[in-house]
């Protein structure tokens, strides 16, 4: 985790403070599970809850320990031992490293997941509002980066916020799919620790059990998590990539806000650079790139191995932050994002109505022209246009195979820039509901 792209809610979540924690609250359950079933003496349960439930653990003397141990989770229980005292000894019975490590790091991801989905929320917010702003502010539509024919600003946002809601439901998907509790033992058998204890510590830490953990949860549920993290990584990265291209300087249809003071080269004071939009750029990059090793965390040793572990111990906190960060980042751009209508109309305007041309093939082959011909004819005159040789509405006029087939005031009805946008109230309705 890199400061600079972190945000203080979600690094507490990794934090080794909020790790303990979860551990104790995990051992602890178990604990009580064990005395509800006889296992353990209900007073020794009792005290490792008065004990540890208000506790500071030590970091730096677990740490300690573990430089001796050379094992974290056996570290973590001398040190409660030495907080709970000689009932400490009927802690984690019956129970391997696997079942705290595993449970705490999905405890973990749910926790980051909700945080996640509320940027979400925050980002589609922004759209939503931004995309009504502009829901028939006129702009060229572009295919292969070329001039194509005429959209609305607003339906870009619509059609981001569409994608965002689909980000939204494959987090809380994911969240679903690493919402498991192991607390199986060695080898997953159950051998030393009754299934009911797995089911108790479950519902306490919000979680469910794991149908068949080996000796862990399997990885496949990882893998899927952190590949739907790449795909909301992907999601950033094309609106940031549409507003880098909107801001360049032969388009400049709209562009990042630029704050008083702020600076854009170190040798070019003129300069306004998309740097919040590049920036989501590379850090989709770096979402995405976890979601392989995850992948290639699913292929363990038979019952358990740890390669696994030292792969999630940077991609659990990376991965979530980073997102996290991206997103409000995101919906800051949107926020204040700065919009050119007159740019827009401008870039509409400098092809000379080419944008036109397939209102015209459809008008010509309606007359009785064929489709062959039909394009013919119009490519004839668009042409020319390209080449800065007249304007696409005065050439067509004066084709006398076009006006053959199409009175002057036929051929002008094809240039009307509102019969492009009749439809975008049913698009509106579709991404935003009848409201």
């Amino acid at each position: 985790m890199i400061p600079r792209y972190s945000r203080p809610e979600m690094t507490a979540i990794w934090s080794p403070e909020t790790r303990f924690r979860i551990w104790f609250e995990i051992e602890a359950h178990a604990t009580t599970a064990l005395a509800e079933l006889g296992v353990v003496p209900k007073e020794a349960a009792e005290k490792v809850w008065e004990k540890g439930r208000d506790a500071v653990f030590d970091v730096a003397r677990i740490d300690e320990i573990e430089r001796v141990t050379k094992h974290d989770v056996i570290a973590f229980l001398t040190h409660l031992a030495e907080i709970v005292g000689p009932e400490a000894r009927f802690v984690h019975q019956g129970m391997t490293s696997s079942d705290v490590l595993d449970t705490c790091l999905n405890v973990q991801l749910v926790r980051a997941t909700d945080l996640l989905v509320a940027d979400v929320d925050a980002l589609l917010a922004a759209l939503k509002r931004r995309a009504f702003e502009h829901k028939l502010t006129p702009t060229i539509g572009r295919s292969h980066g070329i001039h194509a024919e005429p959209v609305t600003f607003g339906l870009k946002l619509a059609q981001a916020h569409a994608e965002f809601a689909r980000a939204r439901e494959r987090l809380l998907a994911a969240r679903a799919e690493v919402a498991t509790c192991a607390i199986s033992g060695a080898v997953g058998t159950f051998a030393n620790i009754d299934p009911r204890v797995e089911e108790y510590v479950a519902r306490q830490m919000g979680l469910t059990p794991e149908p068949v953990s080996t000796q862990v949860i399997p990885r496949d549920r990882h893998a899927m998590y952190f590949a739907t993290l790449g795909v909301v990584a992907s999601s950033i990265e094309r609106l940031a990539t549409e507003v880098r291209h909107l801001q360049r300087t032969e388009v400049l249809e709209a562009e990042e806000y630029f704050s008083e003071g702020q600076k854009g080269s170190s040798a070019m004071p003129h300069k306004r650079n998309p740097v919040l939009t590049e920036n989501l750029t590379g850090l989709a990059r770096m979402v995405r790139a976890y979601a392989l090793p995850a992948m290639e965390n699913v292929a363990l040793w038979h019952e358990r191995d740890i390669s696994h572990s030292s792969v999630e111990r940077m991609i659990g906190p990376d991965a979530t932050v980073t997102l996290d960060f991206a997103l409000a980042r995101l919906t800051g751009v949107v926020d204040k994002l700065l919009v050119y209508p007159e740019s827009m109309q401008r870039n509409l305007d400098r092809l000379g109505g080419l944008v036109h041309s397939q209102r015209v093939l459809l008008a010509l082959t309606q007359a009785g022209v064929s489709r062959e011909d039909a394009y013919r004819l119009v490519q004839r005159n668009a042409m020319p246009v390209w080449r800065g040789e007249g304007e696409f509405l005065t050439l067509l006029k004066a084709d006398p195979e076009v006006t053959a087939a199409l009175p002057p005031d036929a051929i002008e009805a094809c240039f009307d820039l509102g019969y492009h946008y009749k439809h975008v109230d049913t698009i509106f309705r579709r991404v935003f509901g009848e409201a």
